[in-house]
């Protein structure tokens, strides 16, 4: 693992085409996974071109670290191939006439890690690469293509990953088995990440801090679980269900039924099994609204395992609709709830109401 040190990134940028104008003023620390969410046609992968340098046309001015890669105002533009940037688009771009060693070695040749094996060797462990070297590329899948172009990425020695939609392209079984290798990308190599993705669901699973946009226009920067929670996003045009974010302890596996326990506070949840993760590990479940049920006396006789005591904080309604967002306090969490208003009124549920969120443990989204 390598220890990361956040870096300044800054970004001025304006640019307009027929239909779509972009006007984006950022200065943000870059540690980690840094998702940049938001509905298609919003900015995000314009944004990332320009970050990489791959937009000439627009008024920009970027900066990172102490680096100043483009400035209209000064007449700066570092071209593309001279930024520090590693760039991963949702189709895999390799070069179709070598194998996935040629690919790595041509990568590796024109980096700044030229001649370093040990780093070589690392990326291919890394990206559990071993076996795919001797093949061709048109005999992988869609989940080793993508392996392969982070590896190709990553062996250029790049100090930030800009990660363009990379499972966009992916099926649900080849984004299940990439997933963990992106999570894994900053901590191991210790470079952050901008990662698009207008998936609730990638971005609870990967992001640390999230850059929305909408219209071209950031809308809200924070933690994952801020942002995804929905409390700040209620004027974005992307129709999306409230995510809360969980970060578990794990207690145990239960390997003959395929289930992992972990403790939130000192509440125990069941989860399908983290075949990765030990006892003490940390993990992150991201629960959707709409699958928390809420009860104000202890139910029994449920097929439902999860079931978390808390205090409603808020109940708001969500306009034109015959349903309510209800805030739930965990043990400091505040997990949301999609339910009818009929069900509010007829429970009763205001600030300070104990309740029982039960939680299917089918739902959960895991990562470790």
């Amino acid at each position: 693992m390598s220890e990361q040190t956040p870096t300044m990134l800054s970004v001025g940028a304006k640019l307009s085409y027929p239909g779509f104008s972009l006007d984006v003023e950022l200065e943000e620390k870059l540690c980690g996974i840094v998702g940049l969410f938001g509905p298609s046609g919003s900015g995000k992968s314009t944004l990332l071109r320009i970050i990489a340098g791959l937009e000439k046309n627009s008024t920009a001015e970027v900066g990172f670290g102490d680096e100043r890669w483009q400035s209209t105002v000064s007449d700066i533009f570092v071209p593309p191939h001279q930024r520090p940037v590693g760039y991963v688009f949702q189709h895999a771009r390799l070069f179709p006439h070598l194998t996935v060693a040629g690919n790595l070695e041509y990568a590796h040749r024109r980096g700044s890690r030229s001649g370093d094996s040990e780093a070589t060797s690392e990326v291919i462990a890394a990206m559990n690469l071993e076996s795919l070297l001797p093949r061709d590329v048109d005999a992988l899948s869609g989940g080793e293509l993508q392996r392969v172009s982070l590896a190709r990425t990553l062996m250029s020695g790049p100090r930030l990953l800009l990660l363009d939609e990379p499972l966009g392209a992916l099926d649900v079984r080849a984004k299940n088995d990439i997933l963990p290798y992106l999570e894994n990308l900053p901590a191991r190599f210790g470079i952050p990440a901008i990662f698009v993705s207008h998936s609730v669901n990638e971005m609870a699973r990967l992001a640390d801090k999230v850059i929305a946009l909408d219209n071209g226009r950031v809308e809200a920067v924070g933690s994952a679980a801020e942002i995804l929670s929905g409390e700040s996003l209620r004027t974005m045009s992307l129709p999306f269900e409230p995510v809360t974010i969980l970060d578990v302890t794990v207690a145990g596996h239960m390997r003959e039924l395929h289930l992992t326990r972990v403790m939130y506070g000192d509440q125990q949840l069941t989860v399908p099994e983290l075949h990765r993760a030990a006892e003490g590990d940390t993990a992150r479940l991201s629960v959707r609204a709409g699958d928390v049920v809420l009860a104000t006396v202890k139910p029994e006789g449920l097929s439902v395992r999860n079931i978390l005591r808390g205090r409603v904080s808020e109940v708001s309604g969500l306009p034109d609709t015959a349903f309510a967002l209800v805030s739930v306090d965990v043990d400091g969490a505040l997990l949301k709830a999609r339910v009818t208003h009929q069900a509010v009124s007829e429970l009763r549920l205001q600030a300070g109401t104990p309740v029982y969120a039960l939680i299917k443990t089918a739902i959960f989204d895991r990562g470790v």
